[in-house]
């Protein structure tokens, strides 16, 4: 009889949440972003072009800093990876 999970099933339910996180920022600045042109159009009466700009830059800027925290987050991988490596070979 097992007492504790299995390591890969902990491993996967800690992605998925940070998988979930993720998501939940991508979503909340495109909406920020979308409020704050939604207010600069009704100000300025440029309707919808502030709205459009900003939705387009937020999503642009989350797919690049997604882009940084993956290169990242491989880097740190590939070190361990290769620390490993090291380590068994001696």
């Amino acid at each position: 009889m097992r007492v504790r999970p299995e390591r890969h099933k902990i491993a996967a339910a800690q992605q998925s949440g940070q998988t979930l996180g993720r998501g939940m920022d991508f979503a909340l600045v495109v909406l920020v972003f979308l409020g704050i042109g939604y207010g600069l159009d009704r100000a300025f009466g440029s309707r919808p072009w502030c709205m459009i700009g900003l939705v387009v830059f937020s999503v642009v800027g989350q797919f690049i800093k997604m882009y940084y925290e993956y290169t990242a987050e491989m880097e740190q991988h590939e070190a361990e990876r290769a620390q490993r490596s090291r380590a068994s070979v001696r």
